[in-house]
């Protein structure tokens, strides 16, 4: 990662485990000071010392960001405590891992509660701080799922498209009102997170992400990244920009591979019981860091950079998935 020389005041939703662990870090090292906005728990006060061993400055702020109010208040605290906020990022997730038929009408809404409305409410605590002084950058941690769902994960799929579109729509105020703010979307392949450990599952086996997954260190340095540039989509990995060119051209063809596929793709050998804790209305107890169960399939690296910087070929890289998807499903009917 290219260092810059940053003593920035940014916040972190979602900042106790996973891609939020991993980009407080990566923060923290540049300097900057963090404010870390999750639950209550051992993982954010941990990542708050984390923030300070690695040159930054963590302040953790317990707060659920499903509720509004609790969100303005993290945000006020921040500011008086560290200063004006330069970055705000809106990671924070929960979610359902099952059948649409299977989940409860209170588990998706509080799936998209936390993950769609979380990022509402945040953005919009940034918003009041940062409109009067016409600065500041936002940053959504978005998914390939927020263009190409899968099944098993509605309420997440559901969330992250709805991310996109409050997104554009923020976007696009702005350019109206000619403002200096800058919003961007990460969009994220398969992550190595504690999330596959603690989420709420309906399914008789272990949920993993689809293959190929990375660690969430690669997540976060294009999360950096975005905060020094003026993206409008970040795309993290080949894998995310296949998923989201190739349904662009043929998205019956994947909904159809996905039906066919996507279950299996989602669980390991390894049964799991139904009742296992989970974080969807209350946190797991415990510091889970930043890395999850797969580490040993995780890839460290992605073609990050050059994908970022080289969008014109995303179309073809999508025509290729194409092909290949094609191919794999004339085989398999064979």
């Amino acid at each position: 990662m290219r260092k810059h020389n940053s003593h920035r005041v940014v916040v972190v939703t979602g900042a106790s485990a996973g891609v939020g662990r991993a980009t407080i870090r990566a923060f923290a090292r540049e300097g900057s000071s963090v404010g870390l906005i999750a639950r209550d728990t051992e993982g954010l006060h941990a990542a708050a010392r984390e923030a300070a061993e690695l040159g930054g400055n963590g302040l953790a702020v317990p707060a659920d960001v499903a509720d509004a109010g609790q969100v303005e208040a993290a945000a006020a605290r921040i500011e008086k405590e560290l200063g004006p906020i330069e970055v705000w990022v809106n990671n924070a997730m929960t979610t359902v891992f099952g059948p649409v038929a299977e989940t409860t009408p209170s588990e998706f809404k509080r799936a998209t509660e936390v993950t769609y409305l979380g990022t509402v409410y945040g953005t919009m605590a940034a918003l009041r701080r940062m409109l009067p002084r016409n600065a500041g950058r936002i940053i959504q941690v978005g998914s390939a799922l927020a263009y190409r769902s899968i099944p098993l994960q509605a309420a997440y799929c559901g969330a992250k498209h709805a991310i996109a579109g409050f997104t554009d729509s923020v976007r696009t105020e702005l350019i109206h009102d000619r403002k200096n703010i800058h919003v961007t979307m990460v969009q994220l392949p398969a992550m190595n997170t504690p999330q596959f450990t603690w989420c709420r599952s309906k399914m008789p086996n272990h949920p993993q992400p689809v293959p190929p997954i990375f660690q969430p260190e690669v997540a976060a340095e294009r999360i950096v990244w975005a905060s020094h540039h003026n993206r409008r989509e970040v795309f993290v990995g080949t894998p995310t920009v296949i998923a989201i060119e190739a349904n662009k051209i043929a998205p019956a063809l994947a909904d159809y591979y996905l039906g066919r596929t996507g279950f299996d793709s989602q669980q390991t050998s390894e049964a799991v019981s139904k009742d296992r804790p989970d974080n969807l209305f209350e946190s797991v107890p415990g510091d889970f860091g930043a890395h999850g169960v797969f580490g040993q399939q995780a890839h460290h690296q992605a073609a990050t950079t050059w994908l970022s910087e080289h969008k014109g070929t995303t179309a073809l890289a999508g025509a290729a998935a194409f092909g290949i998807l094609a191919f794999a499903l004339k085989k398999r009917a064979s």
